[in-house]
């Protein structure tokens, strides 16, 4: 800089030139931001005490050798696409504590904070030396204000965290056990900052804000002031603080069990309320009951499955109840544990699967899963999850019941059916990415198997003249070597090419069907809001009136929950949808759409 002063000015207007013609936003951003500081570095002499200095003992030296152009060409392409999923974006920041918390100067916030983004992005994987470096930044200022204010900020940054939220949560753990005097006290403060501003967070931040407030809680013996929040108890039940502390309740209990859980609130007798119900199976046959006590002994003498079908046609069906019967005596064979129910739906899914053929018998099943752990979002859960791993369940029965008149009504107070939701895109998701892998795997394994075949067809071809008489030029033991591997490999290449045509048809299958549930997904969406919307000629009193048996807010927070989770999914969607809904009355939902 002080050896090309004209050079480094020019650069400096060049920033000017642009930050000028930038468009212009209602609060400042990241860039505004950085250029206002280097402006004030610029005036102060460049001086900055985040920087570190190793050059200085040199510097005679530097200033005397040879200078070196760098020229760095701007990434273009698939070069810029590759880096924008590498490295992590710094232009978003979440605000969290006042700008004169930290003991920094104003440009050090940026250069501390590129300090913490290049530790999470180079120690990703590696959580005890990621919090080493972490507490060890080479600076004289305290800056765990920052530190925390940055962390949340991945956390929390949408659509995606840079890396799996788990990590985040792991380094917040060792930061506090690193810091024990500084960092527990800065993430407390940061906690109820989130909390106090929770109402105008995007549905996809507050779950990941309670999964991983959940879990950093369960590492600190689930220790909170939860006198603090007692007064959410008197909310409605729509409200985002009160549904905030009702899903970290009920994660937590996940996590531990109901005793410790409800201990941990005793200060806060007030929030009892918000625990779920005691998790437990919610049998609906008693011993006297002849068809399940009969299906009880069928199991446990380990009929066969075709005789266990056989008599349900037999004895069930004639009934009209064969289903919740059924249904219901296995859900309780395997309500032990998790491996109790896998087991049970390994063995005797054939039977499920035979009485529920079509889509409206799946919807039933469901509301018997969902009956019997009543008690247990978990279970639900993890049942229906299973039921569609061994394709019992069709993730479009999945989606209808979801939009369910009883499930839409829990759309902005609980969790329950998004959770379902979410494994249910995710599991379909998933199947395609699997078998893409699985695709490329053979692929790469065909080539490996016909350059094999090659390699000996090329070393046969190779001949020389011994004794007058043409013959190969290769080794006989490597000619030998070369024919085992080929032998090998076309029985392989077989065996590869009509393994690749199944997965070839499976994932049109597959692709086909995530195509059908997207439909029907953001359809049903689409469904649910404009029924509950009032119309165009509809009169509203903000305060007062109550359209469609909602209250104005509620209706603001049903809407931004599901609109926010359909986000989730698809922004492209989600905004198609908001394009309709802006239709209707304009000075009432202004607001609320520019909150979505």
């Amino acid at each position: 800089m002080q050896q090309v002063p004209d050079e480094f000015e020019r650069v400096l207007v060049g920033i000017q030139s642009y930050i000028s013609i930038r468009f212009e936003t209602d609060e400042k951003d990241f860039m505004e931001d950085l250029w206002e500081r280097i402006q004030i570095l610029s005036r102060s002499g460049w001086k900055v005490k985040s920087v570190p200095k190793p050059h200085l003992p040199f510097e005679a030296q530097l200033v005397a050798g040879k200078s070196h152009p760098i020229s760095c060409p701007p990434p273009k392409g698939q070069e810029k696409h590759e880096a924008d999923l590498k490295y992590p974006q710094r232009l978003r920041r979440l605000h969290i504590f006042p700008t004169n918390q930290a003991e920094m100067q104003p440009v050090d916030r940026f250069v501390v904070e590129e300090c913490i983004l290049d530790v999470l992005l180079f120690f990703n994987g590696c959580r005890k030396e990621c919090a080493f470096y972490l507490v060890s930044l080479p600076v004289s200022f305290r800056y765990e204000y920052l530190m925390a204010e940055t962390i949340f900020s991945q956390l929390l940054l949408l659509p995606n965290p840079p890396f799996r939220p788990i990590y985040y949560t792991l380094v917040i753990i060792d930061l506090c056990k690193a810091l024990p005097g500084a960092f527990p006290s800065v993430v407390v403060g940061a906690v109820h900052v989130l909390f106090d501003r929770i109402s105008n967070m995007d549905m996809e931040c507050r779950t990941r804000l309670i999964l991983w407030f959940s879990h950093h809680l369960s590492n600190f013996q689930f220790i909170w002031p939860w006198q603090e929040w007692s007064y959410v108890k008197d909310l409605p039940k729509w409200a985002p603080q009160r549904v905030f502390v009702q899903e970290v309740l009920e994660r937590e209990i996940r996590l531990s069990y109901f005793e410790k859980i409800k201990q941990s609130i005793e200060d806060a007798a007030e929030l009892e309320e918000l625990l779920p119900p005691k998790a437990g199976p919610n049998f609906k046959f008693n011993e006297s009951t002849e068809l399940s006590k009969e299906l009880f002994g069928m199991v446990r003498g380990k009929k066969s499955i075709r005789d266990i079908i056989l008599w349900v046609e037999e004895h069930v069906i004639p009934t009209n109840g064969a289903l919740d019967v059924v249904s219901q005596t296995l859900l309780d064979i395997g309500s032990k544990s998790f491996t109790h129910l896998i087991t049970v739906l390994e063995r005797y899914g054939q039977i499920i699967s035979k009485l529920c053929p079509n889509e409206e018998m799946q919807l039933l099943l469901m509301d018997e899963v969902s009956a019997y752990w009543k008690n247990s979002t978990q279970m639900t859960a993890i049942a229906i999850d299973r039921m569609m791993g061994y394709r019992l369940i069709s993730n479009l029965a999945i989606v209808k019941w979801v939009f369910s008149p009883a499930n839409v009504e829990q759309f902005h107070v609980s969790d329950r059916p998004w959770e379902i939701l979410r494994n249910a895109v995710s599991k379909t998701y998933n199947r395609i990415s699997d078998l893409r892998k699985e695709i490329q795997s053979l692929k790469k394994g065909l080539q490996v198997a016909k350059k094999a075949i090659k390699e000996l067809e090329e070393a046969k071809s190779v001949l020389e003249i011994v004794e007058g008489q043409p013959a190969p030029a290769e080794r006989p033991g490597r000619l030998r070597r070369l024919q085992v591997h080929a032998d090998k490999a076309k029985t392989e290449e077989v065996t590869m090419e009509e393994s690749l045509e199944a997965k070839g048809a499976l994932l049109a299958r597959a692709l086909e069907e995530s195509k059908e549930l997207l439909k029907l997904l953001f359809k049903r969406f689409v469904d649910v809001l404009t029924e509950r919307l009032p119309t165009v000629s509809m009169e509203i009193d903000n305060e007062n009136s109550e359209p469609n048996g909602y209250s104005v807010g509620e209706l603001e927070q049903w809407c931004l929950c599901t609109l926010g989770y359909l986000k989730s999914f698809s922004r492209q969607y989600a905004t198609e949808i908001w394009s309709h809904i802006a239709m209707l009355d304009e000075e009432v939902f202004h607001p609320l759409i520019r909150k979505a």
